[in-house]
């Protein structure tokens, strides 16, 4: 059964316990929204030390394209 909440009269929302459990969710953390289509996508912004190392690798110089490659 999917959790609810409802928007107060100062346009916040409580999020539920158990989401906030499931996804440990913490007091002070940082979140992003996306509007998608009719609602929102609500995401937490990753810190900085959780990022590190995701583009290990990405610094290839061969098969490299740069603007004069493009049509």
């Amino acid at each position: 059964m999917p959790s609810t909440a409802t928007l107060s009269s100062k346009f916040q929302i409580s999020i539920p316990k158990a989401v906030r459990e499931e996804l440990h969710w913490e007091a002070g953390q940082e979140f992003v929204f996306l509007p998608k289509d009719k609602g929102v996508l609500v995401m937490p912004v990753p810190k900085l030390s959780d990022l590190a190392g995701i583009a290990k690798g990405a610094k290839r110089k061969d098969n490299y394209r740069d603007r004069k490659d493009r049509y």
